[in-house]
C-alpha cells in the first residue's frame, strides 16, 4: 500500500497544473482500494466559476467512476486544507478519509478555522490528517502569491 505522501505528491503534480492560469495551485486526488480513481486541480479563474476547486472537480470525477453518490470506501488526498465549500461537499460524498498538506488559517474548514469534516452535528464525519508534505505544499502557494503579487506591482 502507498504512503499518504505518495498521494500528497501526486495531489501536488495536479496543483502544478494551475500554473498555465492565475488559479491558486491546489491540486486534488482520490483514492480507492488503492488506486487513483480521481483528479483534479483548481479552475476558478480558468472556467471562471467560483466552484471549480480541485476537490470539487475530483469528487465529481470519482462519482461518475464509482457510479454512485457517495464515496464511503475513498480516500481525498488535497495540497491545501478545504475550504468550507469543499469540507462541505467531501461530507456530503462521505468520503472515508481526508489527507491534506498545508493548512490554511484563513479559510481552512477541515482543522484551522471551521472543523466542518468532524462537527457532530453533521450525518458524516471522517478522519482527518493536515500537515503530510506540508512545506512544499505551503512553498508552492508562497511562490504563487509571491508571483502574483509581482506581476500586479511590476
Amino acid at each position: 500500500m502507498k504512503s499518504d505522501e505518495y498521494y500528497i505528491k501526486e495531489a501536488i503534480k495536479q496543483a502544478r497544473k494551475c500554473s498555465s492560469s492565475e488559479d491558486v495551485p491546489v491540486g486534488a486526488v482520490i483514492v480507492r482500494e488503492g488506486k487513483i480513481i480521481a483528479r483534479g486541480y483548481n479552475q476558478v479563474e480558468k472556467k471562471n466559476n467560483a466552484t471549480s476547486h480541485a476537490e470539487i472537480i475530483a469528487i465529481e470525477r470519482a462519482i461518475k467512476k464509482v457510479g454512485y453518490k457517495h464515496l464511503l470506501d475513498c480516500d481525498i488526498y488535497v495540497t491545501l486544507e478545504p475550504c468550507p465549500m469543499c469540507s462541505g461537499a467531501i461530507v456530503l460524498a462521505r468520503l472515508r478519509r481526508l489527507v491534506f498538506g498545508a493548512f490554511d488559517p484563513k479559510t481552512g474548514a477541515a482543522t484551522s478555522l471551521y472543523n466542518i469534516t468532524s462537527d457532530e452535528r453533521l450525518n458524516h464525519r471522517l478522519e482527518v490528517l493536515g500537515g503530510v508534505c506540508e512545506k512544499e505544499c505551503s512553498l508552492m502557494l508562497k511562490d504563487f502569491f509571491k508571483k502574483l503579487r509581482e506581476r500586479k506591482n511590476g
